[in-house]
């Protein structure tokens, strides 16, 4: 069990930022013993990769708060988010072992040495959800503040990635409660972007209004001057 929330705290933060929980593993697995990574993911923790990461993570993070740069960030990301959030549910399943956790004498990574694919594929999953209620939500954030809420969303987006990662790979126990409030937080977002694009359908538009006025006052125009 302890394994699977490992997997899914690391795959929930890569649908918010892809870089950041592969570079933690990374981090941790190269320069601690808190993360042994099975043998089939241990080319995360290569300085060459870590080197990348590191790189990739400051493009992204400057790219995502910059508004309708942001969206086309996003765009991009439909592919890598998912992405990492496939080999961060695989190389954290294999990685955290039970006995390391709580001490006991058995238990042991669910990947093993190999890959186990179904937890590559629950990742993928669950980072495209979660990237895809980022980038429905993040253009209605722009709209609504003028493209000023776009730093401010981007850098809670970045914190929630970081500390989810974090306690997915150091206290699993906890996605249990921070994994439903990401759910939480994901439909609220939804909700409001469809009831502000009801919104904006409803009201009337300028030129439907200017078309009423120019109207109206043709009509007042002949009544003063009839014939």
């Amino acid at each position: 069990m302890l394994t699977t929330l490992t997997g899914l705290g690391l795959a929930s933060a890569a649908g918010l930022n892809a870089y950041i929980p592969l570079l933690l593993v990374g981090l941790l697995a190269r320069f601690t013993d808190l993360v042994p990574l099975g043998g089939s993911w241990q080319w995360i923790e290569h300085p060459v990769t870590l080197v990348v990461l590191t790189v990739l993570l400051v493009v992204e993070f400057a790219a995502d708060k910059i508004p309708a740069v942001d969206s086309f960030n996003d765009a991009l990301q439909t592919v890598v988010r998912p992405t990492s959030g496939g080999i961060t549910f695989g190389a954290g399943a294999s990685a955290v072992q039970l006995e390391e956790i709580t001490g006991a004498a058995s238990g042991a990574a669910a990947g093993g040495d190999g890959v186990s694919w179904w937890a590559v594929v629950a990742g993928v999953v669950v980072a495209l959800a979660f990237h895809a209620v980022k980038a429905l939500a993040r253009p209605v954030a722009n709209s609504v503040s003028l493209g000023c809420a776009a730093p401010v969303v981007s850098f809670l987006e970045d914190a929630v990635s970081f500390v989810t990662s974090l306690l997915a790979l150091l206290v699993p126990v906890l996605i249990l409660v921070v994994f439903p409030l990401m759910v939480v937080g994901g439909v609220w977002a939804v909700r409001r972007r469809r009831r502000l694009r009801r919104e904006r359908r409803e009201a009337p538009g300028p030129e439907r209004q200017d078309a009423g006025t120019g109207a109206d006052g043709a009509a007042q125009a002949g009544e003063t001057h009839p014939g």
